[in-house]
């Protein structure tokens, strides 16, 4: 889980966690998702390295991949 900072790993205290909004907008099965991967820590942006879960992790990455790869390509002109 090197992917997650170090002060993540030990916080899965949800009274120091919100869910991600980046998630919440973008992925269709939030409310599904288990309580603990929708959670973020509160000291940090909505990224991917904030989730509490590996799983919550890979979720948001995958979200994140589908938004760049579904945008027009930029051409140069």
């Amino acid at each position: 889980m090197e992917h997650i900072d170090t002060a993540v790993i030990h916080r899965f205290d949800t009274r120091s966690s919100r869910p991600c909004e980046f998630c919440r907008e973008l992925d269709p099965q939030f409310p599904e998702r288990r309580p603990l991967d929708q959670m973020v820590a509160t000291s940090r942006r909505a990224v991917a390295s904030a989730h509490l879960t590996e799983d919550g992790y890979v979720r948001h990455r995958m979200l994140e991949l589908r938004q760049k790869t579904s945008r027009e390509p930029v051409t140069a002109a």
